[in-house]
């Protein structure tokens, strides 16, 4: 025999559901929102394809742009944990470099951009700091990963 659901759980539940589906739809119609086209390439678009117009082709740049936006919000989260970047330099640099090596994306530029930053943070830590050149490294990539992933390493 079936054991009756408490009501205030399953009202907990519908609107748990309601929510996810509200943000997946809110997150699908903004990858395929129109906008004028960019009047320089950008990272965030897609490369045309010898089938541009196909509705594959659409559907693989919408893919590959919520690809983007939710890898950048993992380098957001990731960049934006660990020790005081001020107080204590080296210490959030090694905090950096496992969660950054961590990070997938299907995108190969942003890809080599967050490697080139964890590298960078490695080298960083090595010196204790004390490196000019890792320091420029460190600083090199992370306009790199803004330019990807606007204010994520900032």
């Amino acid at each position: 025999m079936a054991t009756p659901r408490d009501p205030a759980t399953a009202g907990t539940c519908r609107l748990a559901a309601a929510a996810l589906a509200l943000l997946g739809l809110s997150a699908l119609l903004g990858a395929c929102s129109s906008a004028a086209p960019p009047t320089s390439p950008s990272p965030f678009t897609a490369r045309p394809s010898p089938a541009a117009g196909s509705s594959a082709a659409s559907s693989s740049a919408a893919t590959s742009s919520a690809a983007v936006r939710a890898t950048c919000a993992q380098v957001g989260a990731v960049l934006s944990d660990g020790p005081d970047p001020v107080a204590d330099p080296v210490g959030y640099a090694e905090a950096q470099i496992l969660p950054l090596g961590q990070i997938r994306t299907p995108d190969p530029q942003l890809r080599a951009a967050i490697s080139k930053l964890a590298s960078a943070y490695r080298a960083f830590f090595a010196s204790n700091g004390s490196s000019g050149a890792a320091k420029l490294a460190v600083a090199a990539a992370s306009r790199r990963i803004d330019a990807f992933c606007p204010g994520a390493a900032s």
